[in-house]
């Protein structure tokens, strides 16, 4: 059985595209770009081992990645050297096939990284290129000559490598040797080279206006989902009520053991269904006296944050409360602001009404109230 390893790229600083930290660091919805690169090619099924190259004193990769099962190598200061770093961590156990690959190209493919396998079958090397739909012109400060494009391609990562063979042309290069890429080394080696298709969503964050389009892609892949809660309490002697988080004075409040805001706790339990993530139970039990008598804003931040780590956005939301008393509608708008503000959303986006149960059943015999909530989130995919 072939064993495919492969050897990402995450040494560099990235410069080009700015900001305080490296670019396979940032966070694209809500993963850094490192960690969905390598999600995205262990999804392919064919990598047996992974070796991310990274930058000599990097304390943010073993965190990002710890998950997942790969090992580290430290870099140099060219793509050719971290490259060489890399292929030297095999040299206990070698692969048969090895691919390079780029850190920030987060959106590689299954499919790709398929083609480029089976071309190895023929081939020392395979590479995916696209052709090139802009016209290309010489350019040294002023526009120059035009350039035949037909000619040309574009060349982009994973490059796929016999590992013995690719192993010997790093190893037969003079100090400093610097390619652009890795296919130029096995080129300038004359091994023989497969070209498969590449893809156009297959690019590389290199700018900020790269990164820009990642988060549209990721938007656009983006699904809706709905989550339901429902919460019921009896009332019990007191002077304020707490509802959808707005205090209510009316001679009696609800039994509990935090405010016993039912709408809020509704409203908890719609987000945090909608990402799967239990019941309010779950994380604020009423068995632990740390939650006694906590205002319930808490728990709704807790859901809100953890849709916001998710890479999720609360698009809206609709709380129905029912009763006989107290009357909804002198304080409908001031919950309406609330939770407005407690969700970071446009009132516009923010529902409450009431109804009651015609004096049917518990709510209608006066003994409590209860409150149901929908949440609608998008999430990435």
């Amino acid at each position: 059985m072939v064993k495919i390893a492969q050897i990402l790229v995450a040494a560099g600083k990235g410069a080009r595209v700015g900001g305080d930290i490296p670019k396979q660091y940032r966070i694209l919805g809500s993963k850094t770009v490192l960690e969905r690169t390598v999600a995205a090619t262990l999804a392919s099924g064919h990598i047996d081992e992974t070796i991310v190259v990274i930058a000599a004193g990097d304390e943010m990769a073993a965190n990002v990645l710890r998950k997942y099962d790969v090992r580290f190598a430290f870099g140099g200061a060219s793509r050719t050297e971290s490259v060489m770093a890399g292929l030297d961590t095999f040299s206990r156990s070698a692969p048969d096939y090895v691919l390079i690959h780029d850190a920030a190209r987060p959106f590689v493919s299954s499919a790709l990284i398929s083609r480029l396998v089976s071309a190895l079958t023929a081939s020392d090397a395979a590479v995916p290129v696209l052709p090139l739909s802009d016209a290309v012109k010489a350019y040294d400060g002023v526009i120059g000559d035009d350039i035949d494009r037909a000619g040309l391609r574009a060349v982009q990562t994973p490059q796929a490598f016999h590992y013995e063979k690719i192993k010997a042309v790093f190893d037969a290069l003079p100090n400093g040797a610097s390619f652009a890429d890795d296919i130029a080394a096995a080129k300038n080696a004359d091994l023989s080279i497969a070209v498969v298709d590449g893809e156009a969503s297959n690019y590389k964050l290199t700018y900020e206006s790269d990164f820009e389009r990642a988060e549209r892609d990721l938007m656009s892949q983006s699904y809706t989902a709905v989550g339901t809660g429902y919460d019921v309490h009896r009332y019990a002697e007191g002077d304020i009520l707490w509802l959808c988080g707005v205090p209510i004075e009316c001679g009696y409040t609800l039994l509990g053991h935090s405010d016993a805001d039912a709408g809020l706790h509704a409203l908890t339990d719609a987000l945090l269904g909608a990402i799967c993530l239990g019941d309010i139970g779950d994380h604020f039990p009423p068995s632990d006296p740390k939650w006694k008598g906590a205002s319930s804003d808490k728990f709704l931040e807790f859901a809100r944050d953890a849709i916001s780590e998710r890479g999720g956005i609360i698009e809206h939301i609709d709380v129905t409360l029912i009763c006989e008393k107290p009357k909804i509608k002198p304080h409908r708008q001031a919950m309406r602001a609330r939770i407005s503000d407690l969700l970071g959303l446009p009132l516009t986006r923010v529902s409450v009404k009431a109804t009651t149960t015609e004096k049917l059943g518990f709510t209608g015999r006066g003994e409590g109230l209860a409150a149901q909530a929908a949440a609608t989130v998008k999430l990435p995919s």
